[in-house]
């Protein structure tokens, strides 16, 4: 299946003296744009086109690298809010007011792009994410972090981290990898040493402070909180946590998954995004 994702092209523009690439590509429209952050050592290669073709059916989709990632050039930030200063950066030369859709380390910069741009942001969709600081969670097994911080992850390593180990789990696990990789552009360079102690970093320091956590209550936006029930790297209730303390918050858990429930229930969660966004 040939998806939109696949074909549309890589594009660049210059974010104080770093550039940027970006992807856009979708359903022209009124409505603002989504705009997609990433996880951890992810390019915008590795978003599952299957899922972005079903949001692109009702949106404008803007994916990019921020910097020091995959296309992108400069410094990576070893802060989640820097992160989300680059990210509104970027944004505002692309519109005036978007939808934010993160997963994983994406979903912090959502949040931490909601709370400095609020009148950029509209609403937020963060997918299996945290804003730290919540007591009571199930840490992840020591294994999560020895497996993703390998200097080149295999696909059993995606699976372990990514889809719960049954066979339904696998399945759609392996089912997501063989999506990947048929873009018509050359794959974009893979992330560097220093951007992953960067993201590393930043991710550490969030998890282990109350900075974004506390804050939670200052976001006015319409929020949806997800995330797969069996997810072994940043556990369910995190969000469940996180819809407690947000004015107008959304938690759905989706069943038989993991991490990567966005790309297991694919149909749904993009059914549940659009529904949430209109």
């Amino acid at each position: 299946m040939e998806y939109s994702a696949n074909t549309a092209p890589t594009q660049w523009v210059d974010i104080d003296g770093a550039r940027i690439a970006f992807r856009t590509f979708g359903r022209a429209s009124d409505k603002p744009p989504l705009v997609l952050c990433h996880r951890f050592r992810a390019t915008m290669d590795e978003w599952d086109p299957v899922l972005l073709d079903a949001l692109a059916e009702q949106r404008q989709l803007i994916l990019f690298d921020n910097a020091g990632v995959g296309g992108s050039t400069g410094r990576t930030p070893a802060s989640i809010a820097e992160m989300a200063v680059i990210a509104g950066r970027f944004i505002h030369t692309r519109a005036e007011q978007v939808d934010v859709l993160g997963w994983s380390m994406g979903g912090m910069v959502a949040l931490a792009l909601a709370l400095e741009h609020s009148d950029l942001v509209r609403r937020i969709i963060v997918a299996g994410s945290t804003p730290g600081g919540i007591e009571g969670t199930r840490p992840a097994p020591s294994k999560v972090w020895e497996v993703a911080g390998k200097p080149v992850n295999t696909d059993e390593d995606f699976l372990y981290l990514f889809f719960p180990e049954t066979e339904a789990g696998r399945h759609a696990g392996r089912a997501h990898l063989a999506r990947l990789g048929h873009r018509q552009e050359a794959p974009l360079p893979p992330v560097e040493e220093v951007t992953v102690r960067a993201q590393f970093q930043a991710l550490q320091t969030l998890a282990g402070g109350t900075e974004l956590r506390s804050r939670l209550g200052q976001i006015h936006q319409p929020v949806f909180m997800a995330n797969g029930v069996h997810d072994i790297m940043v556990h369910a209730y995190a969000s469940y946590a996180a819809v407690e303390a947000l004015p107008d918050g959304l938690c759905t858990v989706y069943p038989a998954s993991g991490h990567g429930f966005l790309f297991q229930h694919h149909e749904r969660f993009a059914r549940d995004v659009n529904h949430f966004l209109a």
